[in-house]
């Protein structure tokens, strides 16, 4: 679909204008779509005050009759949120395809509020903020081939993409890479505090703990070997880092780590059970 005969000449609605909205709302600008064809519906003053600055976009309060002319509707708001907002936006969005980025929040549920099968529903991660997202995709049976790739070339800018065969992998996804940015972070804190804690600043910490972190999962990405392949290449018994790993096995490290993406996992199906409703 180019740009002549497609981005920018659709209607784009986005029920929510926080983080994820403006990562896509972005990509929009930069692949033609007008500001005018952007329609955006968030409550908060200061979050429409942002976009009109950020992107020229004039953001509404409440949704209205404005919103009949989109052609595609990105729900971006907190799963707590969804049926409510589908209940003031629904007369009006009947026509289009609609794309969730919202947590947990299942199809069915969505379909019910809005009376449509016209529904993708995503996991996407916050990378997508500066293009480097990865998003999976699970659509319903009433969205056509055309549908999804108007969907892949609205997200394309923040990042890769996939599609899931079954919804409920859409948990599995929330626990892998939608929470996954944290994990990252979370073993980053660790290893600057070491860095530190090991005499080096804070400044040399940080860039060669994050400087490590790029570079490993590029070499992961390029190889065509699979980490523990990696891994073993850079562990050489009795060396530097067969003593990390090993201290990190035996305080059962890995096992702790996988019981934790499994309690992610369970935490997104909660979400669908307790806002789903």
């Amino acid at each position: 679909m180019s740009n002549s005969t497609g981005i920018s000449q659709q209607a784009i609605a986005f029920i929510g204008g926080g983080n994820m909205a403006s990562a896509v709302i972005g990509g929009l600008l930069r692949q033609g779509l007008p500001a005018a064809q952007i329609e955006v519906v968030e409550p908060f003053a200061q979050a429409r005050a942002r976009l009109l600055s950020e992107f020229g976009v004039a953001a509404h309060d409440q949704a209205g009759p404005a919103l009949a002319r989109a052609q595609l509707v990105v729900w971006a708001v907190k799963p707590q949120t969804f049926k409510q907002a589908a209940a003031a936006a629904r007369n009006h969005t009947t026509a289009a395809l609609h794309l969730s980025v919202a947590a947990g929040i299942r199809s069915d549920s969505i379909a019910g509020w809005l009376g449509t099968e016209r529904i993708v529903r995503s996991m996407p991660n916050t990378p997508a903020l500066i293009g480097k997202g990865m998003t999976a995709l699970f659509a319903r049976t009433g969205v056509t081939a055309a549908d999804r790739g108007r969907v892949e070339q609205v997200l394309a800018p923040t990042g890769e993409s996939l599609w899931v065969e079954q919804e409920s992998q859409l948990d599995a996804v929330t626990a892998l890479s939608g929470s996954g940015p944290a994990y990252v972070f979370f073993f980053l804190e660790a290893m600057i505090r070491a860095g530190v804690e090991m005499g080096l600043s804070l400044d040399y910490s940080k860039r060669l703990a994050v400087g490590t972190f790029v570079g490993a999962s590029e070499l992961a990405r390029a190889s065509n070997d699979p980490p523990d392949v990696l891994r073993q290449r850079v562990t050489s018994k009795g060396g530097t880092t067969h003593a990390a790993i090993s201290s990190m096995e035996q305080d059962q490290l890995p096992a702790a780590f996988i019981k934790a993406l499994h309690a992610a996992r369970a935490r997104a199906a909660e979400l669908g059970d307790e806002f789903g409703a």
